[in-house]
């Protein structure tokens, strides 16, 4: 085999593990209920449930963070995040995990928190000056 025939080979052969890696974290939307029955792993968009508790203790575990999320279907279930608690999260519109049910409670190993712009009462104090 000449250089050029080996090198096509290695960049088949890395291009074939690159995209294998990539379809493996290809993860479905859906809500609470769908998750328990598809039993895999899933991205569950919701709002945070204020009114319930936040547990977050960095002394005894810094990766252990549980709090209460409904999903866009209303249902209420607790999350618990192998992830440090997110700055700002109280204030947060819009929260998308990635995990999976186990139980009672969703199990996320990934998460995205969509918080107020800052142009929003920007925008909004314009208005009212004007």
């Amino acid at each position: 085999m000449n250089k050029t025939t080996i090198l096509a080979l290695l960049m088949i052969v890395a291009a074939a593990v690159i995209f294998m890696n990539a379809s493996k974290d290809v993860s479905t939307y859906a809500n609470f209920n769908e998750a328990i029955t598809s039993g895999s792993r899933v991205k569950v968009v919701g709002v945070l449930a204020r009114e319930k508790p936040m547990e977050y203790n960095p002394e005894k575990n810094p990766n252990i963070f549980k709090f209460y999320m409904k999903d866009n279907k209303g249902e209420e279930r607790q999350i618990v995040l192998s992830k440090a608690k997110p700055q700002d999260f109280e204030r947060t519109e819009q929260i998308v995990v990635t995990g999976s049910m186990k139980g009672e409670d969703f199990y996320a190993d990934e998460i995205l928190v969509k918080c107020p712009s800052k142009y929003k009462q920007e925008e909004i104090t314009l208005r009212k000056s004007s």
